[in-house]
């Protein structure tokens, strides 16, 4: 079992992820067109072709309308959720090991104690985000299975990796699991809402809007 999980599926989860990905990009182009510039309060150049204000842009994006400027913790849970939630799995030194056992290459990698760390830091955001979606009632009244579906897809390789490295129940079982979980969450991410993490530039840059980090070229 562990073989086949760790050979020919890791394959085909990668092949449907950048498959997907590759679908993803074709499918904003093709669904968006090429406009006049949105000249959006405070980004990118006015009318005349003069700078509108990168500082009281990003001032806007940080402070502003957006929820950087109502709910700081939410900010800073969700900033702190991405950055662990990318850059662990990335940079762990297990992967590294299979990096270097299946193509020779080393990339460099976080100490085990901090890739500890960071892993249980993703484990306590979801938790935030779960108790969140129960106890808060605004969002509780928008919240459906497929919410708790996603939140459970993306906590399931921390927690399984979490438990298969401190060997809690049977080892072997939860490094399956663990691989399992990382296999279907890479297959999901160009097909869900966890794709927003690797289109939400891709959309800021090109559509034009008061959120932009630019003029935008394009819109729906």
């Amino acid at each position: 079992m562990y073989d086949f999980v760790r050979g020919p599926l890791v394959w085909v989860a990668f092949i449907i992820f950048i498959g997907g990905l590759v679908y993803q990009v074709f499918q904003f182009f093709s669904m968006t067109q090429k406009k006049e510039p949105v000249y959006a309060p405070g980004g990118g150049r006015d009318r005349q072709g003069r700078s509108a204000g990168w500082v009281n842009q990003w001032a806007s994006f940080l402070l502003g309308k957006t929820i950087r400027g109502t709910h700081p913790v939410m900010t800073v849970v969700t900033s702190v959720f991405h950055v662990c939630l990318i850059l662990t799995p990335i940079f762990l030194l297990a992967h590294s090991i299979l990096f270097y056992e299946s193509w020779g290459v080393t990339p460099w990698s976080f100490s085990e104690s901090t890739a500890d760390v960071m892993t249980v830091i993703v484990l306590a955001c979801c938790a935030f985000f779960l108790f969140r979606r129960i106890f808060v009632r605004r969002v509780r009244a928008i919240t459906t299975a497929y919410d708790y579906l996603i939140l459970l897809i993306a906590a399931a390789p921390f927690l399984s990796g979490y438990l298969a490295y401190h060997q809690w129940f049977d080892y072997e079982t939860m490094l399956i699991a663990h691989i399992l979980a990382g296999e279907v969450m890479l297959i999901v991410i160009p097909f869900t809402k966890l794709g927003h993490m690797l289109f939400f530039f891709l959309y800021r840059f090109f559509i034009g809007s008061e959120y932009s980090f630019g003029q935008g070229t394009r819109t729906w």
